[in-house]
């Protein structure tokens, strides 16, 4: 057990006795929605996780320790400091760690924590990528590296559609990471379910998920696998009205020098606004959706 990590204890039980957990990030908490939404939405993801029958272990960093496993108390004090909690990247964990700092973990990170807490599975809205313009910018989001380095299965949404996502593929083709479309041969876009790319494979089940992954286990393969899972037909939004907002929230970015690991928090925020909050719901709902799935499939993981 790595010195700096605390696994709470039902987690670590559950872990223990080969039950199903999910693994939860924390930066959706405190910079990808607003207070109150984002506890009531931090709450209820671990309540649909609950109630397809895992454990739900959201991830973060609370004074220089690495925790697997959140009380309330502790998510409703990471939604009420929001964004003057570090977003934390595999770059800042030993900085965090030795300073006794707070973290929000990522993709990137909360795979890292999960990983070293004995969490096969994870769930999220939607990974980083490869950022337009990344030609000129060298913007990549270090989740794509983290998963090619990291065994831990990803059900999300897609890459978000703020990002390059023709790039965001080929970069994870030549890291060799496979990408899973759960019921659909087409990469979803985040806030839509179509994107015009194609998927690696198309799987239709969560036994055939774990099935997949636990070969890649067996096989020794290095990294992660990706499984892209569309938003819920009812949520799903329109491609002319997000394309011509991330439009809109990308120029804005682009007048004001944003750039980094700033980048996602406001050009999520700014699509939340130009679309009246129409974005935010459909982020919601793509996350619950997310964590069945991810329970489903842990189940599915523990009995192979």
């Amino acid at each position: 057990m790595n010195r700096y990590l605390d696994v709470k204890e039902e987690v670590a039980r559950a872990v223990a006795e080969n039950r199903p957990v999910v693994a939860l990030e924390s930066t959706i908490i405190s910079h990808g929605m607003p207070y109150p939404q984002n506890v009531e939405t931090a709450l209820a993801v671990e309540r649909a996780v609950r109630e397809a029958g895992a454990v739900p272990a959201t991830i973060a960093v609370i004074g220089g320790r690495l925790k697997a496993g959140l009380t309330p108390e502790e998510i409703e004090y990471f939604g009420k400091k929001g964004r003057d909690i570090a977003k934390a990247s595999r770059r800042d964990l030993a900085l965090l760690v030795s300073r006794g700092q707070d973290g929000a973990t990522t993709v990137t990170t909360t795979m890292m924590i999960a990983y070293m807490a004995g969490i096969r599975i994870f769930a999220t809205g939607g990974i980083g990528g490869v950022h337009r313009g990344a030609e000129t910018t060298m913007d990549i989001s270090a989740d794509l590296e983290e998963l090619a380095q990291t065994p831990v299965m990803v059900v999300c949404a897609g890459a978000k559609s703020i990002l390059d996502l023709g790039l965001t593929l080929e970069y994870l083709e030549t890291k060799g990471v496979p990408v899973l479309g759960y019921r659909t041969e087409e990469l979803p876009a985040f806030y839509t379910r179509r994107s015009g790319f194609s998927v690696d494979y198309r799987v239709d089940s969560p036994a055939e998920l774990a099935a997949a992954f636990h070969a890649q286990d067996q096989l020794g393969l290095k990294g992660g696998m990706l499984v892209t899972n569309p938003i819920p037909e009812e949520y799903s939004m329109p491609k002319e009205v997000i394309d011509a907002a991330i439009e809109q929230a990308l120029a804005e970015s682009r007048a004001q020098g944003i750039h980094g690991k700033e980048t996602t928090p406001f050009l999520l925020a700014r699509v939340a606004e130009i679309t009246g909050g129409d974005s935010l719901a459909s982020n919601i709902q793509l996350v619950l959706n997310n964590a069945r799935l991810a329970a489903q499939t842990a189940a599915e993981f523990c009995i192979l």
